[in-house]
């Protein structure tokens, strides 16, 4: 391992998984374990289990499982060694690196030094003759000096190596500047800055640091903004802009805009809970992120089709999630010519002003009236075939919803809109409902008729080869972490008798650190197992095991797995379970009838 057994006994002890979860997710205990809402995905019923016994974590609903280190990784979205450190850091313990991760460890802050350096310089410019361009451009923009300052923003200048130059002579290597986004490579193998002569956002994150930088044209020239690649600092789906000053908002909710301008006029006017997606849709992981500030989020992006797909795309991302949802949908403009024109928050806040927007955020509607609104502008209502597609377009949407008070008033509003009885459109949604839940049925008893594969990882590159064996080396991999002192000194099986290959090192591993001396635990195995192998092995060990007969359940377990090693080492029988289920698929198949001619 990269740290000392010792070193992580000891951080593990110090970091108990109640106390750091606690951090993230609001626990409530049920028996011996606490339960929440899962930051991994969106739920309005908490399935996420923090058992302080064992000292893991498992969501039920997405299948997500670890120990603390884990926890650390996915939630801050850091490798293993950085989040040994972060933890380290948290319980006051110093880190004893080695060279390889020492390396690593710097290379990342090295970047991070890069960020912030570079920052710096693009700051420095916006104030010099270089950025006056830039300087005009806020200017036209009512972008204030105070607001530029408190957003950090910059300016690249027009040249081809600006940058390059100002961090070399700090000390900055070409290929840390490559690797942090920052120039680009041509075919000559020649380097120059990336962003010229734009207007710069650095993009900081919930913890302070500068991960990365967008970067807006001063004209009509493409791309009109330019953001920073993944890097090993920066993930896009992990970040959102403005949301190190948004999580210091005394406002109840958190507003999700479509671009860095718009996060930055309306935080001076105000609306300082305004965030913007760094050039993608709304992830997943960036709902997980803001579930730790807010319960309430308002999605307020452009009124054109790309901003109604943006919103449509974020609804179905939070449908059925912890949080309240609505839409801010801004009016289009009429020009001095008459035309209607789309307008951004940047725009509105500038020709409506502040009072205008209060106005609308304090009116916008839940996300229910925003897609029911986007169907029936899909259908001529006056016309009656119309009417009927939107009465089972709209009812398959009201099936949706899990709240039955929800269900029956908007299927009132929907049978205005369609202008029916409110009678014959709850039978439309009886109906979508009841097709839905057929459907759930069929797919559960698919399952139920198929054991062998109820049994089966959820990923398919860790599929049992002999169900019968896996199932028993699951129940000695959960004794032993249970229980170490159930195995006699000597190792009870050997890597090579266990069918699953993924369960035969996980128990080498454990086996290697309980003869050591150490404490059995699945916290260190973060450094050795994909997230995948993690979340199969935590769901093995999450499952009970009656304490009254461990003794003879080990004898089992290990019977079985000796027998079936035995077997396959004959070239013997099929797995029974897997046997089992061959045979009721044919039957299906069949009608249950002999085959013939």
């Amino acid at each position: 391992m990269a740290f000392p057994q010792s070193f992580l006994d000891e951080l593990i002890a110090r970091s108990d998984i109640v106390d750091v979860v606690s951090s993230y997710v609001q626990l409530t205990r049920k028996g011996s374990n606490l339960f929440g809402l899962c930051p991994f995905h969106s739920e309005k019923t908490g399935s996420f289990s923090v058992s302080p016994d064992k000292q893991i974590y498992y969501c039920f609903g997405c299948k997500r499982g670890g120990g603390v280190i884990n926890f650390i990784m996915e939630e801050e979205n850091l490798p293993f060694p950085d989040a040994v450190r972060f933890l380290a850091k948290r319980a006051g313990l110093e880190v004893p690196e080695e060279e390889g991760d020492r390396e690593s460890g710097r290379r990342r802050q090295r970047l991070l030094d890069l960020n912030r350096d570079a920052a710096r310089f693009y700051y420095q410019t916006l104030h010099q003759p270089e950025g006056r361009a830039v300087q005009e451009y806020l200017n036209r923009r009512k972008i204030s000096r105070t607001t530029a300052v408190n957003f950090g923003l910059g300016a690249s200048p027009d040249a081809w190596d600006a940058l390059l130059t100002a961090m070399t002579k700090k000390g900055y290597t070409k290929s840390e500047l490559l690797e942090a986004g920052l120039v680009v490579q041509n075919r000559n193998g020649g380097l120059y800055d990336k962003f010229r002569n734009r207007l710069m956002f650095p993009v900081i994150d919930v913890r302070g640091d500068v991960v990365a930088f967008g970067g807006r044209v001063l004209d009509k020239s493409e791309p009109k903004y330019m953001n920073t690649q993944e890097t090993p600092v920066y993930s896009k789906r992990r970040v959102l802009y403005g949301l190190n000053l948004a999580k210091k908002t005394k406002r109840p909710n958190i507003i999700l805009c479509e671009g860095n301008i718009d996060v930055v006029t309306l935080h001076q006017a105000g609306f300082d809970n305004a965030v913007a997606s760094m050039g993608t849709a709304l992830t997943v992981e960036q709902t997980r992120l803001l579930s730790r500030f807010t319960k309430e989020l308002v999605l307020c992006y452009d009124n054109d089709s790309a901003g109604k797909i943006a919103t449509d795309r974020a609804l179905q991302i939070l449908n059925n999630s912890e949080f309240t949802v609505r839409v801010l949908q801004l009016p289009r403009r009429r020009t001095e010519d008459g035309e209607l024109v789309k307008q951004d928050a940047d725009d509105f806040i500038k020709f409506q002003g502040a009072p205008a927007f209060e106005a609308l955020l304090s009116g916008s509607e839940n996300g229910v009236e925003f897609r029911m609104a986007q169907i029936a502008g899909k259908y001529d209502l006056s016309d009656d075939q119309s009417r009927i597609a939107y009465c089972d377009e709209v009812s398959r949407l009201l099936a949706t919803l899990a709240n039955p008070v929800e269900r029956e008033v908007y299927t009132t509003r929907a049978a205005e809109t369609a202008k029916i009885t409110p009678e014959a459109m709850k039978l439309e949604v009886q109906r979508a409902y009841r097709q839905n839940l057929s459907r759930e049925r069929k797919a559960e008893l698919r399952r139920d008729l198929n054991p062998a594969a109820q049994l089966q990882p959820k990923e398919r590159s860790l599929r049992y080869e002999n169900v019968r064996s896996a199932r028993a080396e699951e129940g000695v991999l959960r004794l032993l972490v249970l229980d170490p002192d159930l195995f006699s000194k000597a190792p009870p099986l050997r890597e090579e008798q266990f069918s699953s290959p993924l369960l035969g090192r996980v128990f080498s591993l454990l086996w290697q650190t309980r003869q050591a001396g150490h404490s059995v635990s699945l916290a260190p195995l973060a450094g050795e197992l994909s997230p995948e192998e993690m979340n199969h092995i935590t769901a093995i060990c999450q499952q009970p095991e009656s304490p009254a007969n461990r003794h003879q359940a080990l004898a089992d377990y290990i019977r079985i797995i000796q027998t079936e090693f035995q077997k396959r080492a004959q070239g013997g029988s099929v797995d029974p379970l897997l046997a089992a289920t061959e045979k009721i698929k044919d039957k299906k198949g069949t009608g249950g009838k002999q085959h013939g001619n």
